[in-house]
C-alpha cells in the first residue's frame, strides 16, 4: 500500500492511494496515520480493504491536492550521518566504524511539497536525498535478524541542512538539521510488503533540473536492518518513529567550491518505488 495524509496544513487526513494513481479517503477507517495505526495488525486491516469502496478525494496528488507529512505525530526522527562511503570523502570525513547518530527535531518536518523557506542568517542550506525507514512494531535491543520486521514502510526524505550550524557553531549536528521545514518526508509511506529490498532503490536529486545526487542504497555503508537494530540499542522505538539513512554524494558541501541554496531554486528528487518530492526554495 501507498498510504499518505492529504489536505492543508495542519488539517490533513489519512489516504491511500489507488491503482489509478487517486486518493481514497481513510477517514472512515482510521483517525490519523500515526503511532498504533502503523502496527501490523493495523496495516493488515486496510491492506484488506478494497480501495474502491472508499471515497473519492477530489483533486490529483501533488498537483491540485497538497499531500502533507505522510506520518503524523513522529515521536522520534533519528538521523544517520556520513552513511554512504563516498559522502563521506566528499565531506573530508572518516567513514565511520559505527552508525553516526543525530536527531532532527520533529518540527522541521513539512509536507513533501511544501515550499523550503531559508532560515534567516543562513548562509550553507544544503539537500539531502534520504531513505526514510518508518518504525511499525517498535522495541528495544531488536535483534538484527529480527529488524525488518519492525518496519511498516519506507518513504523519501529531504535531510535539509545548514552546513555552517551544523559543523561552525559548536556541540552537536543539531543546529543544522532542525530547523522548521528541513524535514519534507513523503509523497507516501510505502509498506514495507512492496519494498522487497530496501538495499536496492536509486535515489537521485535534482536543483534547476540539473542532477545533483543520483546513487543506490546498495552503497550504505550500514543497512536498513542493521540500522533499526544498531538504533534500538540506545532508545525504545516507537510505532510511528522515523530513521533517516544518510545520503550519497553530490550534495552542495561537496561541491567545489560548494553550491548552496538560493531562493528562487526547486529541487526535484525521489527514490524508486516510493515517490518523488517537489520543494521551491523561499529567501529568507
Amino acid at each position: 500500500m501507498k498510504l499518505l495524509r492529504y489536505g492543508p496544513a495542519g488539517q490533513e487526513k489519512p489516504g491511500l492511494l489507488d491503482a489509478d494513481g487517486r486518493v481514497r479517503d481513510l477517514s472512515a477507517q482510521l483517525p490519523d496515520l500515526r503511532g498504533d495505526s502503523l502496527l501490523p495488525e493495523a496495516l493488515a486491516r486496510l491492506a484488506a480493504l478494497d480501495p474502491l469502496t472508499l471515497p473519492l478525494v477530489a483533486g490529483q496528488p501533488q498537483q491540485d491536492l497538497r499531500l502533507g507529512p505522510c506520518v503524523a505525530g513522529v515521536g522520534k526522527f533519528i538521523g544517520i550521518g556520513l552513511n554512504y562511503a563516498d559522502h563521506a570523502a566528499e565531506s573530508g570525513m572518516d567513514v565511520p566504524s559505527e552508525p553516526v547518530l543525530f536527531t532532527k527535531w520533529t518540527s522541521c518536518i513539512a509536507g513533501p511539497d511544501d515550499d523550503l523557506h531559508l532560515p534567516a542568517g543562513s548562509t550553507s542550506t544544503d539537500w539531502e536525498v534520504e531513505l526514510g525507514i518508518v518504525i511499525g512494531a517498535g522495541g528495544r535491543n531488536i535483534p538484527e535478524a529480527e529488524a525488518l520486521d519492525r518496519v511498516a514502510g519506507y518513504c523519501v526524505v529531504n535531510d535539509i541542512s545548514e552546513r555552517e550550524w551544523q559543523t561552525q557553531r559548536g556541540g552537536t549536528w543539531d543546529k543544522g538539521k532542525g530547523h522548521d521545514g528541513f524535514g519534507p518526508i513523503g509523497p507516501w509511506l510505502v509498506t514495507r510488503d512492496e519494498i522487497p529490498d530496501p538495499q536496492d532503490l536509486r535515489l537521485w536529486l535534482e536543483l534547476d533540473g540539473t542532477m545533483r545526487q543520483d546513487g543506490s542504497t546498495r552503497t550504505m555503508v550500514f543497512g536498513v536492518a542493521e540500522l533499526v537494530s544498531y538504533c534500538s540499542r540506545f532508545t525504545t522505538l516507537e510505532p510511528g518513529d522515523l530513521i533517516t539513512t544518510g545520503t550519497p554524494p553530490g550534495v552542495g558541501m561537496g561541491q567545489k567550491p560548494p553550491v548552496y541554496l538560493r531562493g528562487g531554486q526547486v529541487m526535484r528528487l525521489g527514490i524508486d518505488g516510493l515517490g518523488r518530492q517537489t520543494q521551491r526554495v523561499i529567501g529568507a
